[in-house]
């Protein structure tokens, strides 16, 4: 009872905070102004002077009684400030910054441009004064922002998993506090950034409070007033917000920006991290307003054939689930004439490129070139790229995507997105910014994807409906798996993308899915998902078909494995099915006798050594000539 009653009296204290606040105004001053020479305080004042700061104090330290948590912790952030002058760490740049290189980047604001009203954000005091020097005559305003809670990690906002379905509960990001918009017109916003050395700068949670915030406070602005942003950091800016065709100068640490406010104001639209789906789970219907001329479906296929099939079906997938945008593909010179007719004749718009080696890759590696991806950022004759892998399905239409910004993916493991799928916007000099650090920062997994997940830490997450798996993870149980098969083969389709991982189905025979006979590769095995690919395959144009026949080696090595299957008594049984795919007996090279090549198979110098494939002739096409992709 004496613990409730104190809590009562502490919060009928707080609700006479103004009234106590009045009475204390003048015993605040009395101490000073007592003048009698034996310079003694009157009891009542003194008395009174320590009611008056001890309720102050207890009104502070009462928020987890008469406050919610989130109004204590901004309550909190607001009294470290006010009454200790303290910083959280996290937001603290340790740059020293070059005035001289600010004066040289704010000479490159437009000739009419007259800066009459300046907001900082995250500058000490003496940075403040100094800013006086370089703008004089401007009207400052320093602003104020409330640190985000300590409990917000990148992985908060970044989680693996969410419930998309909603069938548990509701996914929801946590709020990061936004900044009071100034009642003066604001002509320049200047912040400092924080750019820690260690490995992980980009994912930083205060980096990014403070970008957000300067943007929703540039977007803020009315009509065609134009608002300049200035970064002060040792490393770039995120990239997809604060796009680099919007850099106006940069000088060492300094980054001017003149943003299109109308599209920095639809790329802060979605949640802030990926803790919430950007694109609402269900949503099917399109709404759109850029130019659809400008808007297309890429791929890419680099030193190797064995994908020209998947990039065919993937065409044809796309046109049978209903959109009309265009298709473009970039291919390197291994890729021969006879290859790219056959792209073209399935409606890809062939465009050669030279390719690009990931340096941190050993040579005749798997991923030696899949830095050529980076290619599709200089389709500049385009706004918005639909990038999806040539080894996917698309059954549902997904033109929706172009609705939203770059970059938008399905998330993989950890905070990163997947790359089989994503939304990019071509711009030259983000091409020549994913150049700038390929030797400097290192992918998690080799490839393209873990770097490209370093470069654009900032990404949207979309439903994986739209970049759908085919595969069983261990931990699956028999629900979990009967509700995959479900979504493999479902007629009329629920997922929108299939993306095959493991042997792709026109490696195999079209039997069953060949991935059952091997043991590490049996969690991407399904035959609903395998005869899903091949019922596109058989919609495809016969001429096309011929692009998805076995060469000898890959008959010799499917029989090789199912042989081993059938030693191993593999539960599946799938070894016992007896095999009749009409691909058997074409020969597509010059060693037909693939049956006698098992006699060898194994021994060194001899699978390995390359076979001779004489290419048919080239399909006569309607298309234009292939073109290159400028610059290059």
């Amino acid at each position: 009872m004496e613990a409730r009653r104190s809590i009562e009296d502490a919060c009928k204290r707080r609700l006479q905070k103004i009234k106590v606040k009045e009475v204390g105004v003048k015993p605040l001053q009395f101490p000073f102004q007592e003048k009698s020479t034996n310079c003694k305080f009157h009891p009542l004042k003194l008395v009174l002077f320590v009611i008056v700061i001890g309720t102050f104090f207890l009104i502070l330290s009462s928020n987890s009684v008469c406050q919610n948590k989130n109004t204590s912790d901004s309550r909190q952030h607001f009294v470290n400030r006010w009454i200790w002058g303290a910083s959280d760490p996290r937001y603290v740049s340790d740059v020293d910054i070059n005035w001289e290189e600010v004066s040289q980047v704010l000479e490159q604001l437009p000739e009419k441009k007259v800066v009459e009203n300046i907001s900082l954000l995250n500058f000490d005091e003496d940075e403040i004064i100094e800013w006086r020097q370089v703008v004089p005559g401007a009207n400052q305003t320093v602003l104020h922002l409330d640190y985000a809670e300590k409990n917000i990690t990148w992985e908060t906002l970044y989680p693996e998993w969410i419930d998309e379905e909603q069938e548990n509960d509701v996914p929801s990001c946590p709020s990061l506090p936004k900044l009071e918009v100034p009642r003066n017109r604001i002509d320049l916003i200047a912040v400092k950034l924080p750019c820690r050395n260690e490995g992980n700068w980009s994912r930083d949670v205060a980096r990014l409070h403070l970008q957000l915030a300067a943007g929703g406070l540039a977007s803020s602005a009315n009509g065609k007033h134009l608002v300049h942003l200035l970064f002060i950091t040792k490393c770039f800016p995120i990239p997809n917000l604060y796009r680099c065709n919007e850099l106006v100068a940069r000088k060492g640490n300094a980054w001017l920006y003149k943003p299109d406010l109308s599209v920095l104001r639809e790329k802060l639209q979605p949640p802030v991290g990926s803790c919430e789906l950007a694109l609402p789970f269900g949503t099917t219907e399109e709404v759109h307003s850029g130019n659809k001329r400008r808007e297309a479906y890429a791929t890419i296929l680099h030193s190797a054939h064995v994908y020209v099939c998947g990039a065919i079906a993937a065409a044809q997938s796309i046109r049978m689930a209903g959109s009309t945008r265009d298709l473009v593909i970039l291919v390197d010179d291994s890729i021969g004439e006879y290859h790219r007719s056959g792209l073209e004749a399935a409606g890809w718009q062939v465009r050669t490129i030279q390719r690009i080696r990931n340096p941190k890759a050993e040579k005749d590696a798997y991923n030696e070139w899949n830095y050529s991806k980076f290619r599709l950022w200089q389709l500049t004759d385009y706004d918005k790229i639909i990038f999806i892998d040539a080894d996917l399905l698309i059954l549902r239409n997904i033109d929706i995507l172009f609705r939203m910004p770059q970059i938008s993916a399905t998330g993989n493991n950890g905070t990163l997105f997947n790359s089989g799928v994503m939304v990019i916007e071509p711009s030259n000099c983000t091409f020549q910014l994913l150049m700038d650090h390929i030797n400097e920062i290192e992918s998690y997994n080799g490839g393209d994807q873990g770097y490209l997940n370093e470069i654009f830490t900032w990404w949207h997450r979309i439903p994986k409906h739209m970049n759908f798996l085919k595969n069983f993870w261990i931990g699956d149980d028999e629900v979990v798996k009967a509700k995959k098969t479900h979504l493999f083969g479902a007629e009329p389709p629920i997922l929108y993308v299939l993306h095959y991982l493991g042997y792709k189905p026109w490696l195999c025979f079209r039997d069953y899915d060949c991935n059952w006979n091997v043991d590490i590769l049996q969690e991407f095995a399904s035959d609903v998902a395998h005869h899903k690919w091949w019922k596109v395959h058989d919609a495809m144009p016969e001429q096309l078909q011929d692009f998805c026949l076995l060469r000898s080696k890959q008959k010799a090595q499917l029989e090789w494995d199912r042989r081993e299957a059938e030693k191993g008594k593999y539960v599946d049984g799938h070894w016992k099915i007896k095999i009749k795919d009409r691909r058997l007996k074409r020969c597509t090279d010059s060693l037909c006798n693939w049956k006698g090549m098992l006699k060898h198979w194994g021994e060194k110098n001899w699978t390995d050594d390359p076979f001779f494939h004489p290419s048919p002739p080239t399909l006569k096409t309607n298309k234009t000539k292939t073109a290159s992709v400028s610059g290059i």
